[in-house]
């Protein structure tokens, strides 16, 4: 391989990069964001009810950022995933903290009390996972589209 003789030149990287502290940039495919929500809502239903007394106010918190780091973590290409899986999620995590009693008939009731009674926080997640899933298409989009225009002005 022949040198030209010009050294490259680097862009500077951002103070952030160079302490090697970056946060973390994942790319969970549908399947894996889905999984990654509903573990971590698992987690937070066994930390409300150590810690919060089985508090439906301490999950709804806690399912905000969990639904906000699904749609951050997701794939480019499975973005439409985030929006659908959260809720699920949420669902899937609310059963140790829905404060059912009896059988199962007892706890299947409280669970649909609990999504019922804290819809806000389901619809809220959503709606976070939603806007952010929307601004992360949005700049893609936008992306691509530059790169057509710069493209098609250099050939």
């Amino acid at each position: 391989m022949r040198s030209t003789g010009h050294p490259q030149v680097r862009a500077p990287r951002p103070p952030a990069a160079r302490s090697g502290r970056r946060l973390p940039r994942p790319r969970l495919t549908g399947l894996g964001g889905g999984l990654f929500a509903c573990v971590a809502m698992l987690l937070a239903a066994g930390i409300s009810w150590l810690l919060f007394d089985s508090s439906l106010f301490a999950y709804g918190l806690l399912f905000l950022p969990v639904a906000a780091a699904t749609a951050a973590w997701v794939r480019p290409a499975d973005l439409i995933t985030a929006p659908v899986a959260v809720p699920i999620a949420f669902a899937a995590g609310v059963w140790p903290v829905s404060g059912g009693s009896g059988g199962v008939g007892g706890q299947l009731m409280g669970v649909v009390s609990a999504l019922s009674l804290h819809a806000g926080w389901l619809y809220a997640g959503t709606l976070v996972a939603a806007l952010i899933a929307l601004v992360r298409r949005a700049a893609l989009s936008g992306r691509r589209r530059a790169a057509r225009r710069s493209s098609g002005s250099t050939a």
